[in-house]
């Protein structure tokens, strides 16, 4: 199985589970008088939403290169990242407006039952989290990585939910809105993975630079090619969930074009057929003049 197969199959994973959960959340908050157990019903609903959005991203990313695309699909895969943020960020405004609502206008105290739904949901979202997030980190995903957090971050307002409603029945009368309070503290957590989704997926449309351990192993690759003098420059960017690699080469300025031809190609190879995630690379190869720039 590829990595975006594993991917797709993370993600179609999360549309089950988070229907399934959606429909038990509002249907249990309506009945059992909870809107933080409702307002996580919505925000499961977003889940399902963005869990979409990573299932067609990474099947666009996961297309080969054409005409119009010469260097692939796999910036797919970070605007849907972008787009999921988006969706965290929406979620967290909408549960917020409604939970001070809920806050300023009196409303029952929510029944008992709804403290079992929660326990079942957090179980159940904690180990999804879990399963996707390593697939995610696994395959370098960011869209999938946020889908995951997207997970966490329901485990969270199902977590805060649980808290609430028990306050307001312990509690009992006057505390009837410690569960849309509750409800009101996960909006602050959803709004944080958001942010942090958001700026990892605009880096990555950005073509920002990867990790210094990658780029480090890369190059340490490159000079272990016999015949690399040097290398002079080296540019790694991440499309989708691999990587592209533009690097420069210094070899002896006397040699044949034929022999630098296959110096080039050997060092291709070795970048990649090396457990690095690269999908290409392009070998510029450079006469080696010592006391010129570069990279040690």
């Amino acid at each position: 199985m590829t990595s975006i197969e594993s991917g797709i199959k993370a993600s179609i994973l999360g549309i089950i589970v988070n229907t399934a959960l959606a429909i038990i959340k509002i249907i249990i908050g309506i009945i059992g008088h909870s809107y933080a157990l409702i307002a996580d019903g919505i925000e499961s609903t977003t889940d399902v939403i963005s869990s979409v959005i990573v299932w067609s991203g990474l099947r666009i990313a996961a297309e080969p290169p054409d005409e119009k695309h010469p260097y692939g699909h796999g910036k797919a895969e970070s605007i849907a990242g972008l787009l999921v943020s988006m969706i965290l960020f929406g979620a967290a405004f909408f549960i917020a407006a409604y939970s001070i609502k809920e806050i300023l206008i009196p409303h029952k105290t929510p029944e008992w039952f709804t403290l079992i739904v929660l326990v079942f949901v957090i179980i159940t979202k904690e180990i999804l989290f879990r399963f996707v997030i390593s697939i995610g980190d696994s395959i370098d995903s960011t869209a999938l990585q946020g889908d995951a957090w997207h997970h966490r971050a329901d485990a969270l307002t199902s977590a805060a939910a649980l808290i609430g409603i028990s306050i307001a029945l312990i509690g009992g009368e006057g505390y009837e809105s410690a569960d849309s309070w509750a409800a009101l503290f996960a909006c602050s957590i959803i709004s944080f993975n958001g942010i942090r989704l958001f700026k990892t997926a605009l880096n990555e449309v950005m073509d920002a630079t990867v990790p210094q351990t990658i780029k480090d192993n890369t190059i340490s690759l490159a000079k272990s090619i016999e015949g690399v003098l040097a290398v002079e420059k080296c540019r790694i960017r991440k499309s989708g969930v691999s990587l592209l690699v533009d690097i420069h080469v210094q070899v002896e300025g006397d040699m044949s074009v034929m022999d630098g031809h296959t110096i080039a190609h050997l060092v291709k190879d070795e970048l990649m057929n090396e457990n690095l995630n690269i999908s290409d690379v392009v070998v510029h190869v450079e006469p080696y003049l010592p006391g010129e720039s570069e990279i040690k």
